[in-house]
Protein backbone atom coordinates (compact mmCIF):
# COMPACT_ATOMS: atom_id res chain seq x y z
CA UNK A 1 0.00 0.00 0.00
CA UNK A 2 1.56 3.77 -1.15
CA UNK A 3 1.46 6.83 1.21
CA UNK A 4 -1.40 8.17 0.10
CA UNK A 5 -3.34 5.09 0.20
CA UNK A 6 -2.15 4.84 3.83
CA UNK A 7 -3.41 8.20 4.65
CA UNK A 8 -6.78 7.78 3.12
CA UNK A 9 -7.25 4.34 4.67
CA UNK A 10 -6.33 5.93 7.81
CA UNK A 11 -8.85 8.98 8.06
CA UNK A 12 -11.74 6.70 6.72
CA UNK A 13 -11.05 4.72 10.19
CA UNK A 14 -11.44 7.59 12.04
CA UNK A 15 -14.06 9.05 10.24
CA UNK A 16 -15.76 5.76 11.24
CA UNK A 17 -14.93 5.84 15.05
CA UNK A 18 -16.28 9.90 15.05
CA UNK A 19 -19.65 8.64 13.71
CA UNK A 20 -20.05 5.86 15.69
CA UNK A 21 -19.58 8.61 18.71
CA UNK A 22 -22.08 10.48 16.91
CA UNK A 23 -24.62 7.72 16.71
CA UNK A 24 -24.33 7.45 20.62
CA UNK A 25 -25.29 11.55 20.86
CA UNK A 26 -29.06 12.52 20.94
CA UNK A 27 -28.64 13.28 17.57
CA UNK A 28 -29.66 10.01 16.63
CA UNK A 29 -30.53 8.41 13.13
CA UNK A 30 -34.47 7.84 12.80
CA UNK A 31 -35.35 4.15 13.15
CA UNK A 32 -34.53 2.25 9.58
CA UNK A 33 -36.93 0.80 7.23
CA UNK A 34 -35.19 -2.62 6.77
CA UNK A 35 -34.20 -3.51 3.34
CA UNK A 36 -35.20 -7.23 1.57
CA UNK A 37 -32.61 -9.37 2.74
CA UNK A 38 -32.21 -11.71 -0.24
CA UNK A 39 -30.50 -15.21 -0.46
CA UNK A 40 -29.35 -17.23 -2.96
CA UNK A 41 -30.64 -20.92 -2.91
CA UNK A 42 -26.58 -21.60 -2.20
CA UNK A 43 -26.27 -19.10 0.79
CA UNK A 44 -29.33 -20.77 2.75
CA UNK A 45 -27.09 -23.65 3.74
CA UNK A 46 -24.85 -20.57 5.77
CA UNK A 47 -25.75 -18.14 8.22
CA UNK A 48 -23.65 -14.78 8.34
CA UNK A 49 -22.37 -13.24 11.75
CA UNK A 50 -24.92 -10.43 13.38
CA UNK A 51 -22.40 -7.79 11.91
CA UNK A 52 -22.16 -9.02 8.29
CA UNK A 53 -26.22 -9.96 7.98
CA UNK A 54 -25.83 -5.94 9.32
CA UNK A 55 -23.80 -4.47 7.29
CA UNK A 56 -25.59 -6.62 4.31
CA UNK A 57 -28.74 -4.95 5.78
CA UNK A 58 -26.97 -1.77 5.34
CA UNK A 59 -26.45 -1.43 1.80
CA UNK A 60 -29.67 -2.91 0.61
CA UNK A 61 -31.05 -0.14 2.34
CA UNK A 62 -28.86 2.49 0.96
CA UNK A 63 -29.37 0.98 -2.72
CA UNK A 64 -33.30 0.45 -2.37
CA UNK A 65 -34.23 4.06 -0.06
CA UNK A 66 -31.40 6.21 -0.85
CA UNK A 67 -33.29 8.50 -0.43
CA UNK A 68 -34.08 7.90 3.93
CA UNK A 69 -29.80 7.57 3.78
CA UNK A 70 -29.92 10.77 2.32
CA UNK A 71 -31.31 11.67 5.60
CA UNK A 72 -29.42 10.17 8.18
CA UNK A 73 -26.28 11.67 6.72
CA UNK A 74 -27.55 15.15 6.64
CA UNK A 75 -27.58 14.72 10.30
CA UNK A 76 -24.13 14.95 10.44
CA UNK A 77 -23.73 18.42 8.83
CA UNK A 78 -23.85 20.64 12.14
CA UNK A 79 -20.90 18.67 13.22
CA UNK A 80 -18.90 19.88 10.61
CA UNK A 81 -16.94 23.67 10.63
CA UNK A 82 -15.09 24.14 7.77
CA UNK A 83 -12.54 20.90 7.16
CA UNK A 84 -12.98 20.13 11.35
CA UNK A 85 -15.70 17.49 12.77
CA UNK A 86 -16.28 18.03 16.00
CA UNK A 87 -18.77 16.31 18.78
CA UNK A 88 -19.52 18.83 21.41
CA UNK A 89 -16.98 18.13 24.21
CA UNK A 90 -14.72 16.03 21.97
CA UNK A 91 -11.08 16.61 20.07
CA UNK A 92 -11.99 17.34 16.80
CA UNK A 93 -11.31 15.44 13.52
CA UNK A 94 -9.25 17.47 10.69
CA UNK A 95 -10.85 15.76 7.25
CA UNK A 96 -9.71 16.23 3.71
CA UNK A 97 -12.68 17.66 2.31
CA UNK A 98 -14.94 18.71 4.91
CA UNK A 99 -18.47 18.72 4.31
CA UNK A 100 -18.03 18.71 0.54
CA UNK A 101 -17.56 15.27 0.78
CA UNK A 102 -20.74 15.02 3.43
CA UNK A 103 -22.38 17.11 0.53
CA UNK A 104 -21.45 15.46 -2.64
CA UNK A 105 -23.09 12.03 -0.85
CA UNK A 106 -26.66 13.53 0.11
CA UNK A 107 -26.39 14.85 -3.39
CA UNK A 108 -25.95 11.39 -5.12
CA UNK A 109 -28.19 9.73 -2.98
CA UNK A 110 -30.56 12.11 -3.53
CA UNK A 111 -30.38 11.64 -7.62
CA UNK A 112 -30.06 8.18 -7.22
CA UNK A 113 -33.29 6.20 -8.14
CA UNK A 114 -33.91 2.92 -5.81
CA UNK A 115 -32.18 -0.07 -7.04
CA UNK A 116 -32.33 -3.81 -6.51
CA UNK A 117 -30.84 -5.26 -3.17
CA UNK A 118 -27.34 -7.23 -3.51
CA UNK A 119 -28.48 -10.79 -3.71
CA UNK A 120 -25.97 -13.18 -1.15
CA UNK A 121 -23.71 -15.43 -2.51
CA UNK A 122 -22.51 -18.11 -0.27
CA UNK A 123 -18.93 -18.50 -2.34
CA UNK A 124 -18.49 -14.98 -2.60
CA UNK A 125 -18.31 -14.63 0.99
CA UNK A 126 -16.53 -17.92 1.14
CA UNK A 127 -14.04 -15.48 -1.48
CA UNK A 128 -14.35 -12.60 0.91
CA UNK A 129 -13.64 -14.79 4.30
CA UNK A 130 -10.04 -15.90 2.71
CA UNK A 131 -8.85 -12.00 2.81
CA UNK A 132 -10.23 -11.88 6.14
CA UNK A 133 -8.44 -14.73 7.24
CA UNK A 134 -5.34 -13.82 5.78
CA UNK A 135 -4.84 -9.81 6.52
CA UNK A 136 -6.97 -9.90 9.92
CA UNK A 137 -4.39 -11.81 12.28
CA UNK A 138 -1.28 -10.28 10.47
CA UNK A 139 -2.83 -6.28 10.91
CA UNK A 140 -2.55 -6.38 7.52
CA UNK A 141 -4.53 -3.64 4.84
CA UNK A 142 -5.19 -3.41 1.44
CA UNK A 143 -7.22 -5.44 -1.35
CA UNK A 144 -3.74 -7.83 -2.44
CA UNK A 145 -3.69 -11.04 -0.23
CA UNK A 146 -0.37 -12.30 0.95
CA UNK A 147 -1.05 -15.13 -2.00
CA UNK A 148 -0.75 -12.14 -4.14
CA UNK A 149 -4.44 -12.56 -5.33
CA UNK A 150 -7.11 -10.00 -5.51
CA UNK A 151 -10.99 -10.56 -5.22
CA UNK A 152 -11.26 -12.25 -8.80
CA UNK A 153 -8.86 -14.72 -7.87
CA UNK A 154 -10.17 -15.34 -4.59
CA UNK A 155 -13.58 -15.63 -5.56
CA UNK A 156 -13.34 -18.06 -8.99
CA UNK A 157 -11.85 -20.61 -6.13
CA UNK A 158 -15.91 -21.09 -4.97
CA UNK A 159 -18.05 -20.53 -8.62
CA UNK A 160 -17.53 -18.05 -11.70
CA UNK A 161 -18.63 -14.50 -12.00
CA UNK A 162 -20.40 -12.54 -14.23
CA UNK A 163 -19.74 -8.85 -15.59
CA UNK A 164 -17.60 -6.83 -13.44
CA UNK A 165 -16.06 -7.40 -9.67
CA UNK A 166 -15.42 -5.07 -7.32
CA UNK A 167 -14.11 -5.31 -3.61
CA UNK A 168 -15.09 -2.67 -0.41
CA UNK A 169 -13.02 -2.78 2.73
CA UNK A 170 -14.12 -1.93 6.22
CA UNK A 171 -11.75 -1.23 9.48
CA UNK A 172 -12.53 -0.52 13.32
CA UNK A 173 -14.90 -1.12 16.05
CA UNK A 174 -17.99 0.49 14.23
CA UNK A 175 -21.58 -0.55 13.51
CA UNK A 176 -22.92 -1.67 9.88
CA UNK A 177 -24.54 1.76 10.00
CA UNK A 178 -21.24 3.92 10.34
CA UNK A 179 -19.32 2.10 8.02
CA UNK A 180 -21.60 2.18 5.23
CA UNK A 181 -21.93 5.81 6.34
CA UNK A 182 -18.44 6.32 6.30
CA UNK A 183 -17.50 4.29 2.71
CA UNK A 184 -20.38 6.40 1.06
CA UNK A 185 -19.32 9.96 2.05
CA UNK A 186 -15.90 8.59 0.55
CA UNK A 187 -13.47 11.64 2.31
CA UNK A 188 -10.19 11.80 0.68
CA UNK A 189 -11.05 9.23 -2.37
CA UNK A 190 -11.28 11.31 -5.33
CA UNK A 191 -12.78 9.01 -7.51
CA UNK A 192 -15.47 7.63 -4.72
CA UNK A 193 -15.43 4.43 -5.76
CA UNK A 194 -16.51 3.14 -2.07
CA UNK A 195 -19.86 5.12 -2.71
CA UNK A 196 -19.89 4.03 -6.41
CA UNK A 197 -19.29 0.03 -6.08
CA UNK A 198 -21.99 0.59 -3.32
CA UNK A 199 -24.73 2.27 -5.51
CA UNK A 200 -23.75 0.83 -8.89
CA UNK A 201 -26.78 -0.78 -10.67
CA UNK A 202 -23.81 -3.08 -12.73
CA UNK A 203 -23.31 -4.89 -9.48
CA UNK A 204 -26.10 -7.46 -8.26
CA UNK A 205 -24.48 -9.92 -6.48
CA UNK A 206 -22.41 -9.89 -3.03
CA UNK A 207 -20.26 -11.41 -0.65
CA UNK A 208 -19.68 -10.50 3.17
CA UNK A 209 -16.95 -11.43 5.71
CA UNK A 210 -16.07 -9.86 8.73
CA UNK A 211 -13.88 -10.65 10.97
CA UNK A 212 -10.83 -9.77 13.84
CA UNK A 213 -8.15 -7.40 13.06
CA UNK A 214 -4.98 -7.21 14.52
CA UNK A 215 -4.50 -3.77 14.53
CA UNK A 216 -8.15 -1.84 13.44
CA UNK A 217 -10.47 -4.02 15.42
CA UNK A 218 -12.49 -5.70 13.10
CA UNK A 219 -11.86 -5.75 9.07
CA UNK A 220 -14.93 -6.50 6.91
CA UNK A 221 -14.64 -7.46 3.24
CA UNK A 222 -17.64 -6.49 0.86
CA UNK A 223 -17.56 -8.09 -2.64
CA UNK A 224 -19.77 -7.22 -5.54
CA UNK A 225 -20.06 -8.29 -8.87
CA UNK A 226 -22.60 -8.59 -12.04
CA UNK A 227 -23.38 -12.04 -11.33
CA UNK A 228 -22.17 -15.41 -9.78
CA UNK A 229 -22.90 -19.22 -9.70
CA UNK A 230 -21.70 -20.97 -6.86
CA UNK A 231 -19.89 -23.82 -7.47
CA UNK A 232 -21.31 -27.20 -5.46
CA UNK A 233 -19.69 -28.86 -3.18
CA UNK A 234 -17.23 -26.12 -1.45
CA UNK A 235 -15.27 -26.73 0.98
CA UNK A 236 -16.38 -27.60 4.72
CA UNK A 237 -12.89 -26.78 5.89
CA UNK A 238 -14.04 -22.97 5.36
CA UNK A 239 -15.79 -20.52 7.53
CA UNK A 240 -18.95 -21.21 6.84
Amino acid sequence: MNRRSAIALTLLCSLCLFYQTLAQTKAQAPQQTKAPVVQTAAANNFALSALEQELLDEINLARTNPQQYAGYLEQLKPYFKGNIFQLPGRGGLITQEGTSALEDAIRVLRQTKPLNPFTLSRGMSLGANLLVQDAGPKGLTGHKGTDGSFCEQRIERFGTWQGSVGENLSYGKETARQRIMTLLIDDGFTDRGHRTRLLSPDFKVAGVSCGDHAQLGVMCVITLAGGYTDRANQGAAQKF
